[in-house]
């Protein structure tokens, strides 16, 4: 099995890129979103962390300027909330004068059976991750279509196949990858674009802890021979906002080392849909 190196993006891509660039990252506070913005920000451009908690957005956005030398903007908001985004997007308005790139990456997932998913908890994360996005797109777009910007949305893998215990993430990400698709038809003309990055299984985040609570190797599952890596997924987004990417509009690259054509699932099935016990272990993480 190959051992591929993760690429940093240092070597790619030109190191001022995206300067006078402005981007503005819901989730930017921890795991992908966090790379995402601290890749870019080493690239030239100044950046807006958008996240519920306010004391872990502002230490991580000054954690960002220090290691980058760039400016970071720490706007508390919850995505599921219009008006704390629209106050978020005014502060980023305020401080900079304009956005050019919006990453919508906030997202909140568990494993749960469909017959032990309460309403609420299906709610919840079709809240976050889809209208979290819906609200996101209507109150940044303004200020997108005066510098004919670009969003990417952080998507996944699991709906392109019925993924057990994953009904609420499927749903939700389904919805984005069909906004986005629409978002592209119509911002189009205006000269916005649209797209979507779907992550495979990315180590050392809290979504693949959730999604793999027992810890099992992965690597010998995945045709390259590796988990993915923020990075990985950074890299994507930088491309998609370069110029490279300036006729690609409305797609969905998916970012898994081939593991969406091989996946089996991470948890035993179907043994634990017929078996309580093996299934508490499950949502426990002790297999």
């Amino acid at each position: 099995m190959s051992k591929l190196q993760v690429p940093d993006g240092l070597e790619t891509f030109q190191p001022e890129i995206f300067a006078g660039k402005v981007l503005f990252c819901t989730g930017g506070r921890s795991g992908i979103g966090y790379r995402i913005v601290e890749m870019m920000m080493k690239h030239g451009a100044d950046a807006v962390i958008v996240g519920r908690d306010a004391k872990g957005v502002e230490e991580s956005a000054a954690k960002l300027e220090a290691s980058t030398g760039r400016n970071c903007l720490g706007a508390p908001a919850d995505v599921r909330d219009p008006e704390q985004l629209k106050r978020a997007v005014q502060a980023a308005k305020d401080k900079y004068g304009k956005l050019d790139f919006v990453v919508c990456g906030a997202a909140g997932n568990f494993l749960a059976p469909i017959s032990g998913l309460s309403e609420r908890a299906f709610r919840t994360v079709i809240e976050i991750d889809l209208i979290g996005t819906y609200n996101t797109v209507k109150a940044t777009l303004p200020l997108l279509r005066e510098t004919r910007g670009a969003y990417v949305h952080i998507s996944a893998t699991l709906h392109y196949r019925g993924t057990p215990w994953q009904t609420h993430l499927g749903a939700a990400k389904a919805g984005i990858d069909a906004l986005s698709n629409a978002l592209a038809v119509e911002e189009g003309p205006r000269g916005v674009r649209s797209n979507v990055v779907a992550p495979g299984p990315i180590g050392s985040t809290p979504g693949m802890t959730r999604l793999n609570p027992g810890g099992q190797p992965l690597e010998n599952l995945i045709p390259l021979g590796r988990v993915g890596q923020t990075t990985d997924i950074a890299n994507a987004v930088m491309f998609l906002f370069s110029p490279a990417a300036s006729w690609i509009n409305g797609s969905v690259m998916v970012v898994d080392g081939g593991d969406a054509h091989t996946r089996a699932p991470y948890v035993p099935y179907p043994e634990a849909m017929f078996n309580p016990k093996m299934m508490t272990d499950v949502l426990k993480g002790k297999l």
